[in-house]
């Protein structure tokens, strides 16, 4: 069943997001009591690729080759419930066989989707790079997922490295990491996360004008 949620953040929220580093909204969640929310292990499969987003949400099983049918490997209707701006976060289980590759990284490009998440495999990393399509995974690997994954569902609540992602939540990730900002609190996060960027800022601009890091440590709590 899908599960109820407060709606995708707006437009704006989610360019103020796209802009702070994941290091700087982990420490905004963690002011918020929210430090499970730290997306740690699923990471960039290539330099630079970045995005922030709400999520589309889909949740996988995988078997042995030959458990599923051709017809179960529909990763067509992840891109087609997808949107421009969205991300999709695919809960594969951790599994080591691909769920994604490069002419459906082309075809979400195309379409104006933000990147991918998946806690699982993806291939095809020279296309991905090629396309500039960014994903984040677990796995890079040569085995399909054909024949050994089946789509569950699309547009419920999943589970990403130990992380509860709901549709709607606000996905924001870079070459550090990945972290979820649940889509009732993505405003109050992001807000702690603008101010402690600010100081980041003015500690940058202190620390060039002859200030000690020690110094700016005890000016600046957040850094």
């Amino acid at each position: 069943m899908p599960t109820n949620h407060t709606g995708p953040p707006a437009a704006d929220l989610v360019r103020r997001v796209s802009v702070l580093a994941t290091s700087t909204l982990a420490n905004a969640l963690d002011q918020a009591g929210l430090h499970h929310n730290v997306i740690a292990h699923i990471k960039a499969v290539a330099p630079g690729f970045r995005f922030a987003g709400p999520a589309v949400t889909v949740r996988e099983i995988t078997g042995a080759h030959g458990a599923y049918s051709s017809d179960d490997f529909a990763v067509g209707a992840i891109i087609d419930a997808a949107g421009p701006g969205d991300v999709i976060v695919v809960d594969a289980g951790g599994a080591e066989c691909s769920t994604w590759g490069g002419m459906a990284s082309l075809a979400a490009k195309l379409k104006g989707v933000a990147g991918l998440l998946v806690d699982g495999a993806v291939r095809d990393l020279e296309e991905m790079i090629e396309f500039g399509f960014p994903v984040f995974a677990r796995h890079l690997t040569p085995t399909t997922g054909r024949l050994r994954l089946r789509i569950e569902a699309i547009d419920v609540a999943v589970v990403i490295d130990g992380v509860a992602v709901a549709p709607g939540d606000l996905i924001a990730a870079d070459g550090t990491g990945a972290v979820c900002l649940p889509a009732a609190r993505a405003g109050e996060i992001t807000a702690l996360a603008e101010a402690m960027a600010r100081d980041d800022a003015g500690a940058v601009e202190d620390l060039r004008a002859g200030l000690s890091f020690a110094q700016a440590m005890a000016k600046y709590k957040d850094i």
